[in-house]
């Protein structure tokens, strides 16, 4: 396929050209050869002695000769240059279409087509074959915050340090981003020289980086496959690297992790959970849970937090751990929460007017300006009450983006919803940020809560999360409540709501309606008047009768 913009008659009208200049070319030379040495020689030696006149025709056939042999020899020149030209580019396209233009390492399709030999390769030399894929963790922060110039810079040293570490034979690539990719053999006897290299990889890209002027800090997730385990092709081996590297980075990033292929397994039963979530929403599959928040002080029933449940036609009851992060990968997040919202809703509508809901906002939900306003169209055209409505955010997810953050939170404050700071005590809050946001309630972190009477560190971080509550005018709620100790404790430390198994279970919408039924914690609808048209008059008479 030529490339855009080129003349497809250009290359056969060059080449017709450069034939006919060659042909005149040899013809001018044959006729110097021929003729032209005998004319040449006639007429020197009639200017230098006098000798007899050369014929005037001949002394032009020979100037248009020398003149033409000139032209062919310049002719020649040009084509040579040209396919220097010609040639040079060819060398720098397939350089380009083999290489990272950044960082000079291979790409996916060369490291695949030279991989592919290393491969045959390691089966003949009776060696096996590592493949290592590499994922930065937290580069993306970098290139947001600053700027695509320091993220090139950052992976052109990140290059260095890998060349540095691999063997000298090894192939390494870049996928592009901050995917990376190495490939070696090694003696299969011997595994651990292949985790010495990750481990060597692991502990260099912990260390700071300095790019632009500025220290930066990364880490590496690193996923690695060996050819000799159930990998039959260059292909197989790179993906099961890939499912490998994934493995690591849900593991807690910053390490290594060999594939397996309990692996491949969990990677099937995500997919499938990914493609019937997509179904899910729409039909209303994900429904809303509700968990008693109760009054510590006096033992009321306060209200409810709103949980994420997945009822599925064939597998039951999904519990949020299992389908919460991959709708929050697959940006389905915000379409499954305002779902939630809008059932929950509903069915609380009649509920008594002091109990309260309770919604957990996503990190992700929070990347999103127009939130509030898509929160509070799902109020108001469910009619709940926007008072009723209490919305808790993590620590994280609000100082991800914090400018943003205040213009969301600001805005709900506005419409009378209340704001809660979730997980706190797990984040990094400062004293200043509670002051300039205007959130209601600091909820503690279960982690601290279930263990606040045998570790001590955590029943210090819970009383000074209280007294800080305390002299900022916050009240406290406490989650994991699993014990009348605990809610014992958590009751002299001022905390004014808790909330755990202690109290129940969380229950569905009919269930939960039935328990506030029993404690007639319902609104009672009003009465409807009946018209005189309604009552049939031969029922009347039948009862007169």
């Amino acid at each position: 396929m030529a490339p855009e913009g080129t003349d497809h008659t250009a290359r056969p009208k060059q080449a017709r050209r450069d034939l006919i200049s060659g042909a005149i070319t040899v013809a001018a030379i044959l006729m110097f050869v021929g003729t032209g040495s005998s004319v040449l020689s006639a007429s020197l030696q009639h200017y230098v002695s006098g000798g007899e006149a050369v014929d005037q025709t001949l002394v032009i056939a020979l100037l248009l000769n020398v003149a033409l042999i000139l032209f062919g020899w310049r002719r020649h020149t040009d084509l040579r240059r040209e396919v220097e030209i010609r040639a040079a580019a060819e060398e720098r396209a397939q350089l380009l279409a083999a290489r990272d233009p950044l960082t000079g390492f291979h790409n996916r399709r060369s490291l695949s087509e030279e991989g592919a030999a290393m491969f045959v390769q390691a089966d003949r030399r009776q060696k096996a074959m590592a493949m290592l894929m590499l994922d930065l963790d937290h580069f993306k922060t970098v290139n947001d915050m600053h700027g695509h110039a320091t993220g090139d810079a950052l992976l052109r040293q990140v290059a260095l340090e890998i060349a540095a570490v691999m063997p000298s034979v090894a192939l390494t690539a870049r996928f592009g981003g901050d995917e990376f990719a190495c490939a070696f053999l090694f003696d299969p006897a011997h595994p651990n020289t292949v985790e010495r290299i990750a481990e060597r990889l692991v502990s260099r890209m912990a260390q700071p980086f300095t790019a632009e002027g500025l220290q930066l800090h990364i880490s590496v997730s690193i996923g690695i496959a060996r050819s000799d385990f159930d990998c039959p092709s260059i292909d197989a081996l790179m993906r099961s690297a890939d499912i490998a590297m994934y493995a690591a980075k849900n593991a807690g990033r910053n390490r290594f992790a060999w594939f397996d292929l309990s692996m491949e397994r969990e990677l099937q039963a995500r997919n499938e959970l990914e493609v019937g979530l997509r179904t899910a929403i729409p039909r209303n599959e994900i429904i809303p849970y509700f968990e008693q928040q109760v009054d510590l002080i006096t033992g009321r029933l306060h209200g409810f937090e709103v949980l994420a449940r997945w009822e599925h036609p064939l597998r039951g009851l999904i519990p949020p751990d299992k389908f919460i992060p991959i709708a929050e990968e697959t940006g389905m997040i915000a379409d499954l929460s305002l779902s939630i919202m809008r059932q929950a809703f509903m069915a609380a509508k009649d509920w008594d007017h002091g109990l309260t809901l309770s919604v957990n906002l996503s990190p992700w939900q929070l990347r999103d300006p127009w939130l509030a306003q898509k929160i509070i169209k799902v109020l108001t055209e469910t009619g709940f009450p926007a008072e009723r409505l209490e919305i808790e955010i993590t620590e994280t997810a609000l100082f991800e983006n914090l400018a943003l953050a205040q213009s969301i939170v600001g805005s709900l404050k506005n419409q009378g919803i209340r704001l809660s700071l979730d997980d706190f005590g797990t984040g990094y809050s400062s004293l200043a940020h509670l002051r300039a946001l205007p959130f209601d309630r600091l909820k503690i972190d279960r982690s601290f809560v279930s263990s606040i009477n045998e570790n001590a560190e955590s029943a210090a971080i819970v009383t000074a999360i209280a007294r800080l509550g305390e002299s900022l005018n916050l009240p406290i709620t406490a989650e994991g409540i699993e014990d009348s100790a605990i809610e014992e404790r958590l009751r002299a430390l001022g905390c004014s709501k808790g909330q755990g198994y202690l109290y129940g279970r969380p229950l569905n919408a009919t269930s939960t309606r039935r328990l506030l039924a029993e404690r007639r914690l319902l609104q009672s609808p009003p009465a409807r008047p009946v018209a005189v048209a309604e009552v049939d008059p031969t029922d009347e008479q039948r009862k007169a009768g």
